[in-house]
């Protein structure tokens, strides 16, 4: 494979967060040039085989993915896991016991909200939900946009279920190691997803990095929906700097709520190898 490949190795279906099926997004990815495509759901890979057989009925080379919520340093890490067996029972076993705490935690989600005059807001996101254990945050978020509490999603975010604000319940994610140990067990790559994102400090970021890379992550999105041209150069000298192969995906989720479409990222930089260079064989 050349460097220079239209990868988007992160991407999210209904079987998450996402509002559009399998199906629909490898036609998507497909019609927008995408030549290498990963479906990454949040802790949850019942979309794998639907994913892989769609991409393979358009013509469209398929990872195998997931999306892991981490906490790390009292801070949501996400680690992309690419090239995985989704039927490996430790990967299996793992996702299961993560999404285990969401129900409880939406439930009281949903009081905290209904305390500050905003009832119904868990029964109400469940109609945007196919699997109730992955109800999350973008749930509500769509819920309260069309209870009309808000304007859109990013305002949503700016006065609730974040941090400090009314609707927030905290989750205790994996352990940065059991999440890259869940992937590597399965034959995967784990990927830090989007760092640019997380509020760490210069020395919280490091250690991420340092104890990541000692657990057996191997990758880092370089390239991703959330991040601007000094992020591609920073993660580019991360990964130079700490041994690590680049990604690249828009984290795409819905045509209304994302600002990156499948396929449409600048190219991964030029110094950074790629993370399909490796994983070649991983590959359907």
């Amino acid at each position: 494979m050349t460097h220079i490949l239209n990868a988007d190795l992160h991407c999210h279906s209904v079987v998450s967060d996402g509002t559009l099926t399998p199906e629909v997004l490898a036609q998507r990815a497909k019609d927008n040039g995408v030549e290498l495509w990963a479906l990454t759901d949040h802790d949850e890979i019942g979309g794998q085989a639907r994913a892989m057989a769609a991409a393979r009925a358009v013509g469209l080379p398929y990872l195998t993915g997931a999306e892991i919520s981490v906490t790390f340093a009292g801070t949501t890490v996400h680690i992309v896991g690419l090239g995985m067996d989704p039927e490996h029972p430790a990967l299996v076993q793992g996702l299961r016991a993560t999404r285990g705490g969401r129900e409880q935690r939406a439930r009281e989600m949903s009081a905290d909200l209904a305390r500050v005059g905003i009832p119904g807001v868990y029964e109400g996101a469940l109609k945007y939900v196919d699997n109730p254990e992955l109800i999350s945050r973008t749930h509500f978020a769509r819920y309260l946009v069309e209870a009309g509490v808000c304007r859109d999603t990013n305002e949503v975010f700016r006065k609730f279920i974040t941090e400090g604000k009314p609707g927030f319940v905290p989750h205790r994610w994996a352990t940065l190691g059991d999440a890259v140990n869940w992937i590597t067990q399965s034959g995967g790559m784990a990927v830090i997803a989007h760092p640019g994102r997380y509020k760490l400090t210069p020395n919280e970021e490091f250690a991420l990095f340092t104890e990541f890379k000692a657990h057996g992550g191997q990758g880092v999105e370089v390239v991703t929906g959330a991040h601007g041209p000094a992020d591609y150069v920073k993660y580019a000298d991360f990964c130079r700097e700490f041994g690590l192969v680049g990604s690249r995906g828009s984290d795409f989720h819905s045509p209304e709520e994302s600002h990156t479409d499948l396929g449409k990222l600048p190219d991964l930089p030029g110094s950074v190898t790629p993370v399909w260079d490796v994983l070649q064989s991983r590959i359907h």
